[in-house]
């Protein structure tokens, strides 16, 4: 998402690569329908990241697929989005609900702040699964959640019905979407970053915590990689099976 005039000025999205992309920045063809085929930016270098903020490039929005297996994604993804006077309290609390039911299958799950007002929960898989598979079992999860918790969570984007409680969005499990990177500045009231949570962090706010206290601006989120590492790594790097939504 680009901030040509700053912040407060006009954005827009852009996920075909610039006609001036330098040679040296890598780009992916993937076919996107009726659009045809897009040369998306891949940033796997630093070169490429510090050009991307030259472009005022200051949120980036990956598919949660690789650029050589676009239909596979990596992780099945829930955003938890409150809708006031609910705050991140409340997607804290149904982030451990997640946590809590994927143990029960023996697979992990790993809690970031989105840099907005909500927390996000991923589940690594980095597997062969399609968006065939995952966005169908995401859907069931969060309709699984309504029902179980009704007051407290919501699995339509219908505002109407958002008052109050976290939609866990489901939606974003799909081929065409993309969700705000980690470590991704946010262009808010203060530039917040999608910070990489632990589950004690989370599990603090969910008991009634300051929803600010989990909001981290660049220089907090680099003094946090120093002491906790990467709590994000593993999300690339663990190997799980989806289990049986039955």
């Amino acid at each position: 998402m680009r901030f040509p005039d700053g912040v407060e000025g006009q954005r827009f999205y852009e996920k075909r690569a610039p006609k001036h992309t330098p040679d040296w920045v890598r780009t992916a063809p993937i076919e996107m329908g009726r659009v045809g085929t897009l040369d998306f930016i891949v940033c796997d270098d630093r070169a490429t990241l510090v050009w991307l903020a030259q472009l005022a490039a200051l949120e980036l929005h990956p598919s949660l697929s690789l650029a050589d297996k676009p239909d596979k994604p990596t992780v099945i993804a829930f955003d938890l989005d409150p809708g006031a006077p609910a705050t991140a309290v409340e997607c804290a609390q149904v982030a451990l609900t997640l946590r809590d039911l994927f143990a029960q299958f023996d697979l992990q799950c790993f809690a970031k702040h989105s840099g907005s007002k909500g927390i996000q929960v991923y589940v690594p898989l980095n597997d062969s699964v399609t968006y065939d598979d995952t966005k169908p079992y995401a859907r069931a999860i969060a309709r699984a959640l309504e029902k179980s918790e009704p007051e407290l969570v919501v699995s339509q984007q219908k505002k109407e019905l958002r008052k109050g409680k976290v939609l866990v969005d489901w939606s974003q499990n799909d081929r065409a979407k993309t969700t705000v990177a980690v470590y991704s500045l946010r262009c808010r009231e203060r530039p917040w970053a999608s910070t990489p949570l632990t589950w004690d962090e989370v599990a603090e706010l969910a008991g009634g915590g300051d929803p600010d206290s989990v909001k981290f601006e660049a220089a907090e989120v680099l003094a946090r990689v120093e002491e906790h590492g990467d709590l994000f790594a593993p999300v690339l790097e663990l190997t799980q099976d989806l289990p049986d939504s039955g």
